[in-house]
Order: C-alpha cells, then structure tokens, then sequence
C-alpha cells in the first residue's frame, strides 16, 4: 500500500485489540489503595417536599465512613453548570444543587449519599436513611405544565415556563391570508418528539482521588467532555483548573448523555478531598433510567401554508420544550440555539417561529444524538408530507419544489442560520435512484389492493458541524492538537480530541502517516 493510501483505506483499527479481548480500561476496572464507595439515595417522589432526613442510624451502619446531604454541601460545592442562563434561569429558577434540598421534583431526584468501606455496605446503610416527605402534586405533561393552577415546580416564580419568546407574526399572517385568497392551503398539526432514556452499555461511573499533600484532585469519569469536566469541576470545589485531573478511559457509549457535569461527580469529589480517600461511584442500571438525562421531550404545533401546486409559502412554528425539572448544562437552549435554528430544513421557505422552554416533574433533558436537529427536522419534514398528503402529490415533489437551489447558496435561510454549500436534489435523486423508488411505489399500491400497509418515507436531514472557537456557544467549541518528531523518528501527536468509540486513534494516524 502506498503511503498517499493511508487516508480512507480499510484498515483494521488500533483500538480494537484491547477493546475484544477484555484489556481496555473502564471507570469501574480503576483500583486504588484505600479506595471507598459512594451509594445515592434518591427521591422515590416525582415531587414532595423534604421536612427532614435522618442519618444517624445510617452513620452509626458498620463500615460506615460518612453520610451527606444537601446541608454538608453548602458554601463548599457549587450549584450544577448552566452554560447559558436564559430566562428565568437567570435569575435562579431550575438550577440545582449536588444533593436536593428543601424538596425533590423527579423521581431519582439525590436526597443523600453513603461513603463506606465497599459498595454493599453502602448500599445497605443508604436504606437506613429516613426521610420525611410530603408528598406534592406532580405535572408531568408539558402542555399542561404551562397552564394557570398547574403544580408549581418552583412557587417563587408562579410559573413552570422558564423562557418565553413569542415575536409578533403580523407578516406571516399576510402571507397565510394571500395564500388561501389564491387558492392555496393551510395544514395544521400537532408533532410530538416524546422522551427518550438514553441506555449506554456502561453507565456512568467516576473516581474521585484528593491528594492533600499536592493539593490536587485526579477524576476517573466517564465522560464526554473531560476538558469541560475539569474546568466546571474546578469551580465548583473550589480548586484552581491546574490542581484538577480529568481522566476518561475507554467510555461505553455516550451519544450526549455522558455530555454533561453530574451532581454524582461533584459529591465524589467532595467526599474524597473531605476524607482523604479515593471515592468511587458506578451507576445502577435502573439509577441509568431514572437519573442520566433524557434526551428530546418537545411538543411542536405548526401550521404550513402553501399554493395549490405544493410551493410553500409559510410556516409557523410554536416550539415547546419539556426541559424537566432542572436545567443541566444545556438543558434550556436545546430546542432554541440547537434546533430550531435549522427549523427550514432543506427547504427555501419562511417560517415564524415562537417558542417555551417548561419545566416539569421529570429527569431534566440535554443533548441526546443530535441534539435538536432532529426535532427540527421532523417539523419541516412532516411540513412537506402534511403538504403533499392535502395536496395529493407525491411527496418526493413537493420536496424538489421547495428545495433550495444549488445556485442559491451560500443561502440565509429565514430562522437565522446561513447554509454554506448543498445539492439536496442531486441526494434526493440519488436515494431514489439506490432504493428504486418508482418500484417501492408499485408495490405498495400491490400490497394496499390486498389489504395490506405498507409505508414509504422520505426525509433530508440538515445538520449544524464544525463548531469552532467563534461558534454561539460560550463553551469553548475548539480543537488544538501538536505533532513531535523525536530523534528516533518515531511521530507523536497529542490531540485534544476525547474518543469514546469513533475509532480516533485509528484515524488520526492514518492522516498523520499520509
């Protein structure tokens, strides 16, 4: 092979080796001297207030090294990051501490945490832990949530709406009035993108390891964002970013649930510089769907207006976004700096677009595999089938009608965002072309005569790539890297770049090579 090959060329990965035959390294395989275990005890509550806990049976447990709850933690550990406060947020409503304190508002809500000597005695004397809760109504649909006399989540606020943003519509509405003057038609629907637990093979799981002497932490986590981890971490103990370690070993699967700084994390930490113990913390798979965000929860109520031969003249947007109960760190702006951005899709249309960020008695929601776009894609997607299904039309036609045009770009699209380059068409032609559409459509006319459904979808997918340091985000979208040649000849290259299963180290090499 020669060495201009390398790049794209099949070879087999360097990671996988290790990674078959039992040799990688996980959260849950580090071992250290003296090493303690944490156990949570969580909220059996969508949402109760909390008039006491008692601890002293679960102290006094055999093996026992300490308990903790939200009053061990004040004015020692920071409140979970919140990488752009809109809202209410802003001004204090959603965030959350380590541990809850005064109430819980999901179930698996962290009340207290057990350190012992192993991890079934922590188990065993977290179940000593006696709480009083007062049970309170919970909201659980986010349309209702919004409603006057819903439950209220946090009462100094009179409201579960956290943002708001509702631009007047006066010209969206001329063109609904225009278009139905000629002729045309104005379809309405309600979407939903329910909910979703994200199920990793490994869960997650940290190690937190205080060094009194140095003064400096060392996490194990498994994690997506070790740079963000260490720097948010560092701020909420209270030590300067040099004195923090992040290490993420081989990570089992994240898809964006393992994107985030979790309460679970940072009591580890403080348990172990309390101690002067190593602490570490593997998630239950049943504590994996109750307290690891969720990923979507969005209602989205549109209305597409369009001539009689399937152009789009209008579409409005009323996004709502089941945030839950909390707000992590991108929790409030997934639907609005993330999704609804790209809300036109692939299409040449305008659109008017309204939004509410709610919270409810559920696991707060964050970026899940795509984060948002998804979510907008199947409004603009359902948009086009709505169109095409009153219309009558094949909806591959309404599609290249409304596509915007090579010669187009680069394109400002009309909820904000500017397309750099695209042919959607030229994808279109070339899908049909591999699933032999005209054949599939046969078919199902075939399968429909006899009775039977057969279903036939079509979509096109926009996608926002290659953030960098200028991106919207405040967070530090960059990548750095530097390459050494030592003496022997032999090529290093140090990336900033944390894999948890793209196969970087394969790739990367190739590149260097070539």
């Amino acid at each position: 092979m020669g060495i201009a090959a390398m790049v794209g060329a099949s070879i087999k990965r360097r990671e996988d080796p290790r990674l078959i035959t039992g040799q990688a390294t996980y959260v849950d395989d580090i071992k250290l001297h003296g090493m303690l275990h944490m156990a949570v005890l969580r909220s059996p509550y969508g949402h109760a207030r909390i008039n006491s806990i008692n601890t002293e049976a679960a102290r006094k447990h055999p093996g026992v090294v300490a308990v903790y709850t939200s009053e061990d933690l004040k004015g020692k550990v920071g409140n979970v990051a919140v990488a752009v406060p809109i809202g209410n947020i802003a001004k204090g409503m959603a965030t959350r501490g380590a541990l809850a304190e005064g109430k819980v508002r999901f179930y698996g809500d962290p009340v207290a945490v057990v350190i012992a000597e192993d991890k079934y005695t922590a188990r065993d004397a977290r179940d000593l832990i006696d709480v009083d809760y007062e049970p309170l109504p919970a909201v659980v649909d986010v349309e209702k949530a919004m409603l006057p006399g819903s439950p209220l989540l946090y009462e100094d606020f009179d409201t579960n709406i956290v943002f708001s943003n509702h631009p007047p519509s006066d010209d969206m509405d001329k063109i609904f009035a225009q278009t139905q003057a000629e002729g045309g038609i104005v379809v309405k629907a309600r979407l939903e993108n329910q909910r979703l637990a994200p199920a990793s093979m490994e869960t997650r799981g940290v190690v937190a390891d205080y060094n009194k002497a140095s003064k400096s932490l060392t996490v194990w986590s498994s994690s997506q964002i070790p740079h963000l981890l260490r720097n948010i971490l560092a701020a909420l103990v209270g030590l300067p970013q040099h004195q923090v370690r992040v290490i993420v070993p081989e990570v089992g699967g994240g898809f964006g649930a393992k994107l985030n700084v979790y309460p679970e994390e940072m009591v580890a930490a403080f348990a172990s510089m309390k101690i002067g113990h190593p602490v570490k913390w593997i998630e239950d798979r049943d504590e994996n769907m109750a307290a690891t965000i969720h990923g979507r929860g969005q209602v989205d109520h549109i209305e597409v207006a369009s001539t009689k031969d399937g152009r789009v003249t209008g579409l409005k947007i009323h996004g709502i976004s089941d945030m839950g109960a909390y707000s992590q760190i991108f929790s409030d702006v997934i639907m609005i700096a993330f999704g609804l951005i790209v809300s036109c899709g692939a299409y040449d249309i305008p659109v008017h677009i309204s939004s509410d960020v709610v919270c409810t008695n559920k696991v707060p929601t964050d970026a899940y595999r795509g984060a948002g776009r998804p979510e907008a894609t199947y409004v603009a997607e359902r948009a086009m089938d709505l169109v095409a299904h009153a219309l009558g039309k094949d909806p591959t036609e309404i599609r290249r009608l409304n596509f915007i045009k090579p010669e187009q770009f680069p394109y400002k699209s009309s909820a904000g965002t500017t397309y750099d380059t695209g042919n959607y068409e030229l994808a279109l032609d070339k899908a049909l072309e591999i699933i032999d559409y005209q054949k599939l459509r046969a078919e199902q006319v075939q399968k429909r005569a006899e009775g039977k459904l057969m279903g036939i979808g079509v979509s096109s997918y926009i996608e926002i790539c290659g953030f960098g340091p200028k991106g919207s985000a405040p967070v530090g979208l960059y990548e750095s890297a530097r390459m050494r040649v030592e003496q022997s000849g032999t090529v290093m290259v140090y990336t900033g770049a944390s894999p948890h299963g793209q196969g970087e180290e394969t790739t990367f090499a190739q590149i260097v090579a070539q």
